[in-house]
């Protein structure tokens, strides 16, 4: 079995009670999901910068953290390639982010292909990846620990992993 160990960095970025979105065309072919601004670590990179990098690579905006809201994990096997499974764990830190600059544009030969401003009451009724749930549910509930109790917005799609 392989083992993948994936670690991220997404922001939640409010402004005018908007949340800043990036949209991924779906693998499969179905309709694009909304995601959170951010993505993988790159090797040695910290992931202050990681978050700052990727939410100017998908948005057009350079931001300011403002804080650490929490971290996900996420563990789970999934079928890999000619019958070899793999036991991935993610880890992503989600950071609370103020826009400090830029112009909102479309990410270009990347992993979204549209980044725009949602009313934070329409947000649930979007094409949605967990993680914007769990983010949201970090932003609102501000735990102590960083870490949310199991609740909604935090359990998995069957064979999906959170991964944005």
């Amino acid at each position: 079995m392989r083992r993948k160990l994936r670690v991220a960095a997404y922001a939640i970025c409010v402004r005018d009670g908007q949340l800043l979105l990036s949209r991924s065309p779906a693998p499969d072919g179905g309709p694009p999901e909304w995601v959170l601004p951010g993505g993988g670590m790159e090797h040695g990179e910290d992931p202050y910068d990681t978050v700052v990098r990727e939410v100017a690579e998908e948005t057009g905006y350079r931001i300011e953290v403002t804080g650490l809201l929490g971290v996900d994990s996420s563990h789970r096997v999934l079928p890999g390639r000619l019958q070899r499974p793999v036991d991935l764990h993610g880890v992503r830190l989600v950071y609370e982010g103020r826009v400090t600059g830029g112009e909102l544009r479309y990410e270009i030969g990347g992993s979204t292909d549209m980044a725009a401003w949602h009313d934070l009451d329409a947000v649930p009724a979007l094409n949605l990846v967990p993680m914007v749930g769990i983010g949201l549910r970090l932003w609102r509930e501000r735990p102590a620990d960083g870490r949310l109790e199991p609740g909604p917005g935090t359990a998995p799609l069957p064979g999906k992993m959170n991964t944005e």
